[in-house]
C-alpha cells in the first residue's frame, strides 16, 4: 500500500508498527475519539481532517482541517470547504472527502460493520471489557466511553456515497477481509493490494 493514497480514521494510530503504513490523510468526526485521542491526533504529521465538534480543541493550520459537521449543506457534500454530512460513520465523511479530492476508485479496508454491543443504536456506552470491535482491543479500552453503532442509518448512508460516485463515473470497493457491509462491490484484497 505505499504506492497508494491512504485515508487513515478514527484511532488508526494504534496500528501503524502493526499494519506497516502512514496515512496521507486521517479523517474524524467522532467527538468522544477527538477528545479521547486529541495528543495522538495533534501528533500526527498527515492531513488532518476534524470535524469542529470538540469547540476550539483543534485549529485550522496547514495540516489541519477543521469542517463543520453541524449542519451539512447536503446528505453527500461534494465540497466539503464549507461543511460535511457525518452520516453514522466515519467512513462516509472519509467518502466525501475523497470525493472532494478527486479519487476515481476508493478501496475499503478493514470497515467495521459489525458491533457486540448493549442498547440502542447510537446511545452511549461504556466499555466494560476489552474492546472486541476493532483492530486492537484499547481501541475503546476498558471504562471508555463510546456510541453504539447504527448498522441500518450507516448502510443508508453508503448507498447514497455509492450512488453520487456511480453517477459521477466513480467507484467505491470494499476489499475488508471477511467484511459484513454488503454495500460496495466486494474485491479481494491480496488481489488488489499484493
Amino acid at each position: 500500500m505505499q504506492r497508494e493514497t491512504t485515508i487513515g480514521l478514527n484511532k488508526i494510530f494504534l496500528g501503524f508498527k502493526k499494519f506497516k503504513f502512514y496515512p496521507n490523510y486521517y479523517v474524524c468526526v467522532n467527538k468522544k475519539v477527538l477528545e479521547q485521542a486529541q495528543q495522538d491526533i495533534k501528533q500526527l504529521t498527515c492531513r488532518k481532517f476534524l470535524s469542529n465538534r470538540c469547540g476550539n480543541l483543534f485549529q485550522n493550520d496547514y495540516l489541519t482541517h477543521v469542517i463543520d459537521t453541524s449542519a451539512p449543506s447536503a446528505r453527500f457534500c461534494k465540497n466539503i470547504e464549507s461543511n460535511i454530512e457525518e452520516g453514522w460513520t466515519v467512513t462516509y465523511a472519509a467518502l466525501q472527502i475523497a470525493y472532494y479530492l478527486g479519487f476515481k476508485e476508493v478501496f475499503i479496508i478493514g470497515m467495521d460493520h459489525s458491533f457486540q454491543y448493549n442498547g440502542a443504536p447510537n446511545a452511549e456506552s461504556i466499555m466494560t471489557q476489552k474492546d472486541p470491535n476493532h483492530f486492537s482491543d484499547e481501541y475503546f479500552a476498558k471504562g471508555c466511553t463510546w456510541d453504539n453503532p447504527d448498522l441500518k442509518n450507516s448502510e443508508r448512508s453508503y448507498e447514497i456515497a455509492r450512488q453520487v460516485y456511480e453517477n459521477s463515473g466513480r467507484r467505491i470497493y470494499d476489499a475488508t477481509v471477511g467484511g459484513n457491509c454488503d454495500v460496495f462491490e466486494k474485491v479481494d484484497y491480496t488481489s488488489v493490494f499484493l
